[in-house]
């Protein structure tokens, strides 16, 4: 393997220091389906996904995180008829984030389309 070592990168016109792209970065994400059999539509540093219950799910890291304290924005497509639904992080862990998916003052539902994103530090 090779190892670039540079200070700064530029496309001719612009240029950042290298901090920003390895602190910058997501270091996970995922776009998945969160009904039947679920499965990821596209992912990075994603080794599998588990269907843990009715709107809960596992997204489990290929390379684990540093510590959990990370953060993992999530969102969801709407789901007709309901007017409003949440994804929340169900638990943190070095290796998974645990994620929820439910229609406020209602138990948890599944959905078709669940996304989350991880920026944090790398182990």
């Amino acid at each position: 393997m090779s190892t670039i070592i540079a200070s700064n990168v530029s496309d001719g016109t612009l240029s950042i220091p290298t901090t920003y792209v390895t602190n910058g970065s997501a270091k996970a994400w995922v776009n998945f389906n969160g009904t039947g059999t679920i499965a990821a539509r596209d992912s990075f540093n994603v080794a599998s996904l588990t269907d843990n219950s009715t709107g809960s799910y596992s997204v489990n890291f290929t390379s684990s995180m540093a510590n959990s304290g990370y953060a993992c924005p999530t969102s969801v497509d709407q789901i007709s008829p309901f007017p409003i639904i949440q994804a929340y992080l169900q638990s943190v862990q070095t290796g998974l984030v645990g994620l929820n998916v439910a229609q406020p003052g209602t138990a948890d539902y599944d959905t078709t389309s669940v996304h989350c994103s991880v920026s944090g530090d790398l182990a």
